[in-house]
């Protein structure tokens, strides 16, 4: 099974690729280095990348679920709501995105990143 990490300053996260073209245009890419952006509780960064909406695309997810967003070609990490999130519980994205990846680690770690600090995802080596 394919595995990424995330890291952002002190916060590490695992990641469980999905099996889905994006996951695999992404993996193909790795390692991706970025400044990490925020909106609302959720970090988002530019990826090398591009991808079109998969037919399982969608614009909520749930706190773990790592996506790619086509329109803006980035790839975002959400652990609560955004600004277009219509209740506390819900994580709505900014348009259609693929779910590419599962969190292994708690997502809520992000909370202490801040936008403009390196970012990067690369393969586990587990």
């Amino acid at each position: 099974m394919r595995e990424v990490v995330i890291t952002a300053g002190d916060v590490i996260v695992r990641a469980r690729l999905l099996d889905t073209p994006t996951a695999d245009t992404i993996w193909a890419a790795l390692p991706i280095k970025a400044s990490a952006r925020t909106w609302g509780a959720e970090v988002y960064f530019d990826a090398p990348v591009t991808s079109v909406a998969e037919p399982g695309a969608r614009d909520t997810v749930k706190a773990g679920q790592i996506v790619f967003w086509p329109q803006g070609d980035a790839i975002a990490i959400c652990f609560g709501p955004t600004p277009l999130s219509r209740t506390k519980a819900e994580i709505r994205l900014a348009g259609l995105c693929n779910v590419w990846a599962e969190a292994i680690d708690d997502v809520r770690q992000f909370k202490a990143v801040h936008a403009g600090e390196p970012i990067s995802i690369c393969q586990s080596r587990s």
